[in-house]
């Protein structure tokens, strides 16, 4: 077992899985010579040749596109998208085809492919480089949509991906690429799709995020229970399907529920929990549910990214509302 971090997880996972099927495919801008913009296909070109792993026009439609074709004669193409950001060029692929094909051929055809993009802010990035459009994906029916939070889940999750007969966005929290590390076995393993985990157990309020804001909620409940209040930390690790059980499971327990995301906060992924809470789990509630987001404006640069992307202490104050409610 290696202490790697998510970088080195992905790497290891996509590697694993190319090695277990050769169907599985790499494409993308500067994947293969380059190793992806973030490096996390590093080294995979030389290993599996250009064949496997192929360096494609600046052209994401057409990547995501090229890759529905090839899902759908056989192969398993895990395409990259640079950034966040750049999603939107891709919609009429993911929306029109890509989502629907397995409905629309009444099962005949399945679409067994991954987009891998990096996720949120706090990178210094420019524009359209530290979105959070996960509730787009959300939305649209025949999509799954993962977003892990640590590097032993991110392999796990990226080979699940990988295997699933029905296409994946994979979303990689890039301001925790390098950031943190872990024991991760050698060996391949799949971390199942559409099953949360509780990050750390509580009896007083339940935190739900995804991500990077798994650790920004950890961040949150060390200082409250400094303040005697013993937050429970629910990382759902897919966006879509939900794992509503284990998170009416926990509010159960608790009666109190904070969501914390980077992106705004209309029609997110927070207001459809909350939604869900409060009809399945009114009566357990001693609190609305309340909502630690993004504001409602596009990302700003990176001199005021900080005051955009809830901290620590926002999602405290959250907590606080609820428990003076």
């Amino acid at each position: 077992m290696a202490e790697l971090n998510l970088v080195q997880a992905i790497n290891q996972g996509l590697a694993q899985a190319m090695e277990a099927d050769d169907k599985v495919v790499l494409l993308g801008e500067d994947v293969g010579l380059n190793g992806g913009v973030f490096r996390v296909t590093e080294g995979l070109q030389k290993r599996f040749g250009p064949e496997r792993v192929l360096d494609t026009p600046l052209a994401e439609l057409g990547i995501v596109g090229a890759s529905v074709g090839m899902a759908v004669y056989g192969l398993r193409p895990v395409c990259e998208i640079q950034f966040e950001g750049f999603l939107p060029a891709v919609m009429d692929q993911v929306i029109c085809h890509m989502g629907r094909l397995r409905n629309r051929s009444r099962g005949r055809h399945t679409v067994p492919m991954v987009i891998r993009a990096p996720h949120g802010g706090l990178v210094h990035a420019p524009e359209h480089h530290s979105e959070s459009p996960e509730s787009y994906f959300m939305h649209t029916p025949g999509i799954k949509v993962v977003a892990p939070a640590t590097p032993k889940d991110a392999k796990g999750l990226i080979i699940a991906a990988i295997k699933d007969p029905d296409p994946v966005i994979y979303f990689e929290p890039k301001r925790i690429y390098r950031a943190l590390k872990e024991d991760v076995p050698d060996q391949p393993y799949e971390v199942p799709i559409g099953k949360a985990r509780v990050a750390k157990e509580g009896k007083d309020v339940t935190l739900i995020s995804w991500g990077a804001m798994v650790h920004t909620c950890l961040e949150a409940a060390k200082k409250l229970s400094v303040e005697g209040v013993e937050a429970e930390v629910i990382d759902l690790r897919t966006i879509a399907p939900l794992d509503l059980e284990a998170i009416l499971s926990s509010v159960a327990k608790t009666g109190r529920a904070v969501i914390a995301q980077e992106s705004p906060k209309t029609c997110s992924v927070a207001s459809e929990i909350s939604a869900l809470i409060h009809e399945r789990a009114l009566l357990k509630l001693q609190a609305p549910v309340k909502r630690v987001s993004g504001w409602d404006a596009r990302m700003p640069l990176f001199r005021l990214e900080k005051y955009y992307v809830p901290d620590a202490d926002r999602v405290v104050r959250g907590v606080k509302e609820t428990l003076q409610f």
